[in-house]
């Protein structure tokens, strides 16, 4: 089936959670979790009967059919909830919700290759109120990505959103992930209320927030970029809720409506991890154009050059002490597109939160001479065999630093 077919035939009556799959949902790392995570609050949402909390383990059977691969199986929803049952007593107390019983590596969802995919995991209820099949569809490619995620708006790694079935505006701004830089309305610069602010803004107001100085530069990456997600939600509602709950006098107004919000969002996700990187890179003493290039025109545009475009346009600059960073936020596809960046370069960097890639995937990027950068904090996403290979954002910078 065509994916815009299949968006139309599940856009009624349907319960979308949209998530991208990490290294711990499909077998990339080798933790063998048995399924993909879901939120508590998504899961009994989902499967209600299963919280009244009556018995350890509680589970439920759907029948989940994976419709962009030869894929239909009876599932388990499991709430493995070990920790609030004392007798006998749990060698590793558990609290988290997943769908499980997949049947191992032969399952589209837990195959390696699956992994950093976005994928839609549609579900429909039965006459008890709990979910009772589930249609899935794993992207195969950006161009997939791209399709969805006009419907949903940017879902980056370790986040998810949900669409409900009485969705509709509303729907585009509900929360995923909450944490705490959430600002009032009256708490948020009265210009921006009038006209939105740019990902610069946005990012200096977050810094403003969340300055963690102290903290080592891989996690106040991490932490900043949470603040972000939250501090851009707090202005979305501020300014289009409003908006919403006055209602449309037409379709034609509510259509633009929702894709203004969903082209915004686009738009802060598309830069939101470079501008981070830049400002971190300010701050541990790195002087712009004298250390660092940021969106130089040479290379072929590439995010950043070290120590900067002039030495890197200089023949007679030594090659290994040049350095290139590009930035995306996934990769599965994505890192093709570095490979036409600095060619002349012998090791290429890539900066990425996407949690976890195949063992095969990540030969490839490594026989294409690209080096992966990746947040310590999510490192552990990935295989073990991978993560001595990985660097992190310290360790690059620390690389830049003695060349």
């Amino acid at each position: 089936m065509d994916l815009a077919d299949w968006l139309d035939e599940h856009s009624e009556g349907c319960f979308w959670y949209v998530k991208r799959l990490s290294g711990n949902d499909t077998l990339a790392n080798g933790s063998h979790q048995a399924g993909p995570y879901v939120p508590k609050r998504v899961f009994f949402r989902l499967f209600p009967s299963l919280e009244k909390h009556t018995h350890a383990n509680a589970k439920a059977e759907i029948e989940l059919s994976v419709d962009s691969h030869p894929d239909v199986r009876r599932v388990t929803a499991t709430w493995y909830n070990n920790k609030y049952w004392k007798v006998p007593k749990p060698k590793r107390p558990r609290d988290e919700t997943r769908l499980t019983n997949f049947g191992g590596a032969s399952s589209a969802i837990l195959d390696p290759e699956s992994t950093g995919a976005l994928a839609v995991f549609a579900f429909r209820f039965g006459e008890n109120g709990d979910a009772e099949t589930c249609n899935v569809w794993i992207c195969r490619n950006e161009v997939e990505e791209d399709v969805v995620e006009r419907e949903t708006g940017p879902v980056e790694p370790g986040r998810w959103t949900t669409w409900p079935p009485d969705g509709g505006f509303l729907a585009l701004l509900q929360s995923a992930v909450r944490a705490d830089c959430r600002l009032a309305r009256q708490e948020l610069p009265p210009e921006w209320l009038t006209k939105f602010p740019s990902g610069a803004e946005i990012i200096q107001k977050v810094i403003e927030l969340r300055p963690d100085n102290e903290l080592a530069v891989d996690k106040r990456l991490l932490r900043r970029r949470d603040c972000e997600f939250e501090l851009f939600q707090s202005l979305e509602e501020a300014v289009e809720l409003p908006r919403a709950q006055a209602g449309f006098t037409t379709i034609s107004d509510f259509l633009a409506a929702a894709q203004t919000v969903l082209q915004r969002r686009k738009a802060r996700s598309g830069k939101s991890l470079e501008l981070h990187m830049r400002e971190i890179l300010i701050e541990e003493a790195f002087q712009e154009n004298r250390d660092f290039t940021y969106q130089p025109k040479a290379g072929n545009n590439p995010d950043f050059l070290f120590p900067n475009e002039t030495a890197y346009l200089d023949s007679a600059y030594p090659r290994q002490r040049v350095r290139m960073l590009a930035v995306k936020t996934t990769l599965r596809d994505r890192w093709r597109q570095v490979t036409e960046e600095c060619a002349d370069l012998p090791t290429r960097h890539l900066l990425t939160l996407q949690e976890g890639v195949s063992e095969a995937q990540f030969k490839l990027i490594t026989d294409a001479g690209i080096r992966l950068v990746v947040p310590e904090g999510q490192i552990s996403k990935y295989s073990k065999n991978i993560r001595n290979h990985v660097l992190t954002v310290e360790a690059f910078m620390a690389d830049v630093r003695t060349v």
